[in-house]
């Protein structure tokens, strides 16, 4: 039986409605994933370490000739200063008073040779032991995130952009970043 025509703009007008109420209906339910209801921040500092190494060689049981010249040039390019550690690997030579006149080329900077050095990339060139500087920066990636729109909002939830600049602020005004990451004790 076919439909007259004023039965056929009546379903579609009822089809039409219906798929409108379903739309409707799930546009309610889109992507909540990025909606912060809590009052923590979504960006928060990452602390990243950056190994430098250099190479000296060695002489006997010390530094060759020049070499704590250059130990000494190498560490004012870094800018060496506090929260950086400063280890040596004097890998199978153990060559004690290469590490002695390293540690004493670092004293009068004021920071001390750490007791354990992290593992570096390369064998150490026979005769030679490695000096390696540890460096931790923090920052806060993402930021400022002005992914959505600055209109009011009426779902409780923070914007994206919500402790950008104070957690970009401690990350900047940090003088250890390792701090950012284990704390320090009272007594230190």
């Amino acid at each position: 039986m076919i439909a007259a025509p004023k039965e056929k703009s009546i379903m579609r007008i009822l089809a039409t409605s219906s798929l409108i109420a379903v739309g409707l209906m799930l546009s309610g339910c889109g992507d909540t994933s990025t909606i912060n209801r809590s009052v923590d921040s979504v960006h928060q500092p990452v602390v990243q370490r950056t190994d430098f190494v250099f190479d000296v060689n060695t002489s006997g049981n010390g530094l060759a000739g020049g070499e704590a010249n250059r130990l000494r040039g190498w560490l004012d390019n870094l800018r060496v200063g506090y929260g950086d550690k400063i280890a040596v690997d004097s890998g199978e030579s153990g060559n004690t008073g290469a590490v002695n006149t390293i540690a004493s080329v670092v004293g009068n900077r004021g920071i001390r040779l750490e007791t354990n050095a992290p593992v570096t990339q390369g064998a150490i060139a026979p005769g030679a032991v490695r000096v390696i500087v540890s460096r931790m920066t923090a920052s806060v990636p993402g930021c400022p995130d002005y992914r959505e729109s600055f209109a009011a909002r009426f779902n409780a939830a923070s914007s994206t952009n919500y402790g950008c600049a104070s957690n970009a602020t401690l990350a900047a005004m940090i003088a250890n970043p390792e701090d950012l990451v284990h704390g320090r004790d009272a007594g230190n």
